[in-house]
């Protein structure tokens, strides 16, 4: 499975973008999809994630101004930003993980795509 980002850019403060992910290949069903964002010299940390039964996760940080979603018959996933912050600025990967009975099966992450928020 190979997962390929695009979407990122540069916007001013108060801008928007969107964000896409498309997996190539087989998915086991049961799985979690998700965007992580990693600004310069931080970790990678969770934006948000959408589980396989549609449940959906934000950071408090990003709660109200992005939208997870992902369509199960594509195998892509998106990300729509809004009220873009210079503190969102980050690359942001997206990624997979599916789970069997005996816990996490796979892991997947996409090559990033920047993102700069910035007058």
């Amino acid at each position: 499975v190979q997962l390929q980002a695009s979407g990122g850019g540069s916007v001013q403060p108060g801008g928007s973008l969107r964000l896409s992910c498309a997996a190539s290949g087989s998915i086991f069903s049961i799985n979690v999809m998700s965007w992580y964002c990693q600004a310069p010299g931080k970790q990678r940390e969770l934006v948000a994630f959408v589980g396989s039964d549609g449940t959906t996760i934000y950071a408090d940080s990003v709660k109200g101004r992005f939208t997870i979603s992902r369509d199960n018959a594509k195998n892509t996933l998106s990300l729509q930003m809004n009220s873009l912050k210079p503190e969102d600025t980050a690359v942001y990967y997206c990624n997979i993980r599916t789970y069997s009975s005996g816990g996490l099966r796979d892991e997947y992450w996409g090559q990033g795509t920047q993102v700069t928020v910035s007058r």
